[in-house]
């Protein structure tokens, strides 16, 4: 059975020092893959042009507190900072997963949408942003997605 001790943060270097956001209460990935046909006039799909992938995310967490995950993640997107999402797993745990390992690096937060606050329930806000590279483990599989050294691994032309 499940334990769930393992969770996704944020987290970044200032000053120096690493630091880590949490709690995520969600987080919506989305991978581009884009792959485009190459034709001829005598024949069709005779290769294949790769464009660059693209890594999107959105997340949402609770706008509660003075230096909750929603001011913290404000201050990263106000002041440009870089920033990873990673699988943060406690020690055991690493079964619970269908990944060993999930690392978004050097995000940058595009959009800040905070919600409206209300009589019942914590207020939240969701932020969007892009990464600029992605890497995923199970297992002896790793895949990596985005704009550090993987374009130039996907050239394709079949004569």
């Amino acid at each position: 059975m499940a334990n769930w001790r393992s969770r996704l943060v944020v987290s970044f270097t200032e000053n120096g020092t690493k630091k880590t956001i949490t709690p995520i209460d969600s987080f919506q990935p989305s991978f581009s893959l884009n792959a485009e046909p190459i034709h001829s006039i005598e024949a069709t799909h005779i290769g294949v042009i790769y464009s660059p992938d693209q890594i999107n995310f959105s997340m949402t967490v609770k706008a509660v507190g003075a230096d909750g995950a929603a001011a913290r993640l404000t201050h990263l997107a106000i002041q440009g900072i870089p920033f990873n999402v990673e699988l943060e797993v406690t020690e055991g745990d690493e079964d619970d997963w269908s990944f060993e390992s999930i690392v978004l690096a050097d995000c940058i937060i595009t959009n800040a949408t905070p919600t409206n606050a209300a009589i019942s329930g914590a207020p939240s806000a969701t932020f969007s942003g892009f990464a600029m590279a992605g890497t995923t483990k199970s297992g002896t599989t790793e895949s990596k997605a985005g704009a550090y050294g993987v374009a130039s691994s996907k050239v394709g032309v079949n004569v």
